[in-house]
Protein backbone atom coordinates (compact mmCIF):
# COMPACT_ATOMS: atom_id res chain seq x y z
CA UNK A 1 0.00 0.00 0.00
CA UNK A 2 1.21 3.50 -0.86
CA UNK A 3 2.23 5.81 1.97
CA UNK A 4 3.01 9.51 2.20
CA UNK A 5 6.72 8.87 1.69
CA UNK A 6 5.93 7.25 -1.69
CA UNK A 7 4.13 10.30 -3.08
CA UNK A 8 5.35 13.33 -1.11
CA UNK A 9 7.44 16.14 -2.54
CA UNK A 10 10.69 16.35 -0.61
CA UNK A 11 11.93 19.56 -2.21
CA UNK A 12 9.70 21.68 0.04
CA UNK A 13 8.91 25.27 -0.70
CA UNK A 14 8.17 27.08 2.56
CA UNK A 15 7.34 30.57 3.70
CA UNK A 16 8.17 32.46 6.88
CA UNK A 17 5.41 34.03 8.99
CA UNK A 18 6.72 37.54 8.27
CA UNK A 19 6.58 37.08 4.46
CA UNK A 20 4.34 39.70 2.84
CA UNK A 21 1.14 38.57 1.10
CA UNK A 22 2.23 39.66 -2.41
CA UNK A 23 5.40 37.56 -2.17
CA UNK A 24 3.41 34.60 -0.85
CA UNK A 25 0.89 34.81 -3.72
CA UNK A 26 3.72 35.05 -6.27
CA UNK A 27 5.39 31.98 -4.71
CA UNK A 28 2.20 29.91 -5.04
CA UNK A 29 1.53 31.06 -8.60
CA UNK A 30 5.11 30.78 -9.87
CA UNK A 31 5.48 27.26 -8.48
CA UNK A 32 1.96 26.18 -9.53
CA UNK A 33 1.16 24.91 -6.04
CA UNK A 34 -1.95 25.11 -3.89
CA UNK A 35 -0.24 25.70 -0.56
CA UNK A 36 2.96 25.75 1.44
CA UNK A 37 4.01 25.04 5.01
CA UNK A 38 4.86 28.12 7.07
CA UNK A 39 8.07 27.53 9.01
CA UNK A 40 9.44 29.57 11.91
CA UNK A 41 12.80 28.58 13.43
CA UNK A 42 12.55 25.11 11.89
CA UNK A 43 9.04 24.45 13.24
CA UNK A 44 5.93 24.18 11.06
CA UNK A 45 3.57 26.80 12.52
CA UNK A 46 0.95 26.91 9.79
CA UNK A 47 -0.06 26.28 6.20
CA UNK A 48 -0.86 28.98 3.66
CA UNK A 49 -3.12 27.92 0.80
CA UNK A 50 -4.55 29.70 -2.21
CA UNK A 51 -7.93 29.70 -0.42
CA UNK A 52 -6.41 31.75 2.42
CA UNK A 53 -5.35 34.40 -0.09
CA UNK A 54 -8.62 34.32 -2.01
CA UNK A 55 -10.37 35.04 1.30
CA UNK A 56 -8.78 38.50 1.22
CA UNK A 57 -11.03 39.44 -1.68
CA UNK A 58 -14.33 38.49 -0.05
CA UNK A 59 -16.89 40.57 1.77
CA UNK A 60 -17.05 40.43 5.55
CA UNK A 61 -19.92 38.23 6.68
CA UNK A 62 -21.66 40.15 9.41
CA UNK A 63 -22.99 37.97 12.20
CA UNK A 64 -26.70 37.27 12.42
CA UNK A 65 -28.55 38.05 15.62
CA UNK A 66 -31.80 36.97 17.19
CA UNK A 67 -33.79 38.63 19.92
CA UNK A 68 -35.43 36.96 22.86
CA UNK A 69 -37.15 38.80 25.70
CA UNK A 70 -35.51 42.11 24.72
CA UNK A 71 -32.07 40.47 24.62
CA UNK A 72 -29.91 40.40 21.47
CA UNK A 73 -27.86 37.26 20.90
CA UNK A 74 -25.31 36.63 18.11
CA UNK A 75 -25.66 33.38 16.13
CA UNK A 76 -21.91 33.19 15.52
CA UNK A 77 -19.01 33.86 17.83
CA UNK A 78 -17.12 37.12 18.07
CA UNK A 79 -13.92 35.08 17.59
CA UNK A 80 -15.06 33.86 14.15
CA UNK A 81 -15.72 37.43 12.99
CA UNK A 82 -12.37 38.56 14.38
CA UNK A 83 -10.53 35.74 12.54
CA UNK A 84 -12.34 36.58 9.30
CA UNK A 85 -11.49 40.29 9.54
CA UNK A 86 -7.85 39.47 10.39
CA UNK A 87 -7.57 37.19 7.34
CA UNK A 88 -9.15 39.75 4.99
CA UNK A 89 -6.84 42.51 6.25
CA UNK A 90 -3.71 40.31 6.35
CA UNK A 91 -0.44 41.92 5.39
CA UNK A 92 1.76 38.95 6.26
CA UNK A 93 1.58 35.19 5.97
CA UNK A 94 1.17 34.92 9.76
CA UNK A 95 -2.15 36.78 9.54
CA UNK A 96 -3.51 34.82 6.56
CA UNK A 97 -2.28 31.28 7.26
CA UNK A 98 -4.14 28.45 8.92
CA UNK A 99 -2.26 28.04 12.22
CA UNK A 100 -1.50 24.75 13.99
CA UNK A 101 -1.89 22.68 10.82
CA UNK A 102 -2.81 19.04 10.64
CA UNK A 103 0.21 17.07 9.53
CA UNK A 104 1.00 13.51 8.57
CA UNK A 105 4.02 11.25 8.93
CA UNK A 106 5.93 9.50 6.13
CA UNK A 107 4.16 6.26 7.10
CA UNK A 108 0.60 7.64 6.81
CA UNK A 109 -1.16 5.41 4.31
CA UNK A 110 -2.81 6.70 1.17
CA UNK A 111 -6.37 5.96 2.33
CA UNK A 112 -5.92 7.91 5.57
CA UNK A 113 -4.37 10.96 3.94
CA UNK A 114 -6.95 10.98 1.12
CA UNK A 115 -9.73 10.75 3.71
CA UNK A 116 -8.21 13.67 5.63
CA UNK A 117 -7.97 15.76 2.48
CA UNK A 118 -11.53 15.02 1.42
CA UNK A 119 -13.26 15.25 4.80
CA UNK A 120 -11.37 18.23 6.19
CA UNK A 121 -10.85 20.05 2.85
CA UNK A 122 -7.08 20.05 3.42
CA UNK A 123 -5.14 20.08 0.18
CA UNK A 124 -1.63 20.69 1.50
CA UNK A 125 -0.42 18.32 4.22
CA UNK A 126 3.02 18.82 5.75
CA UNK A 127 4.88 15.56 6.37
CA UNK A 128 6.75 15.64 9.67
CA UNK A 129 9.21 13.14 11.06
CA UNK A 130 10.57 13.67 14.57
CA UNK A 131 9.06 17.16 14.49
CA UNK A 132 10.93 18.17 11.32
CA UNK A 133 9.45 18.90 7.90
CA UNK A 134 10.54 16.15 5.49
CA UNK A 135 7.97 16.62 2.73
CA UNK A 136 4.60 17.86 1.60
CA UNK A 137 1.67 15.97 0.11
CA UNK A 138 -0.63 18.03 -2.07
CA UNK A 139 -3.84 17.06 -3.82
CA UNK A 140 -1.93 16.79 -7.10
CA UNK A 141 0.38 14.16 -5.55
CA UNK A 142 -2.69 12.08 -4.73
CA UNK A 143 -4.18 12.58 -8.20
CA UNK A 144 -0.96 11.37 -9.84
CA UNK A 145 -1.45 7.98 -8.20
CA UNK A 146 -4.57 7.51 -10.32
CA UNK A 147 -2.35 7.53 -13.40
CA UNK A 148 -0.13 4.76 -12.06
CA UNK A 149 -1.84 1.61 -12.89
Amino acid sequence: MLTAKDIMSTDCITLAPETDIATAAKTLIDNKINGVPVVDNGEVVGVLCQADLVAQQKKITLPSFFTLLDGVFPLSSHDELEREVKKIAALTVADAMTPAPIFITPDTNMEDLATMMANEKLYTLPVLEDGKLVGVVGKEDVLKTLLQG
